[in-house]
């Protein structure tokens, strides 16, 4: 078998898209961690990390109107457990 130059010309498609990919991916794990309040590095620092969470903040990446409001019982039990 004798791999010519046609052969290796084949593969700069295959790695273009293969390296886009892993760009890609990788860019997306460095926004989660770094830009999303539900991503948690250090649990043992803070154990309920779900409190810290700015419920206005749109928490996903394409948010449509979203309007939140506060559910009266459920912060008279947050205040009762605290």
């Amino acid at each position: 078998l004798q791999l010519g130059s046609f052969h290796v010309f084949q593969l700069i498609p295959l790695a273009g898209i293969v390296s886009c990919a892993a760009v890609g991916a990788l860019s997306f794990c460095v926004y989660s961690l770094f830009g999303k309040s539900d991503v948690i590095i250090n649990k043992s620092g803070n154990p309920e990390p779900w409190e810290m969470i700015d419920p206005t903040k749109p928490q996903k990446l394409v948010t449509i109107n979203q309007k939140w409001k506060p559910i009266e019982e459920l912060e008279n039990v947050k205040k009762m457990t605290k």
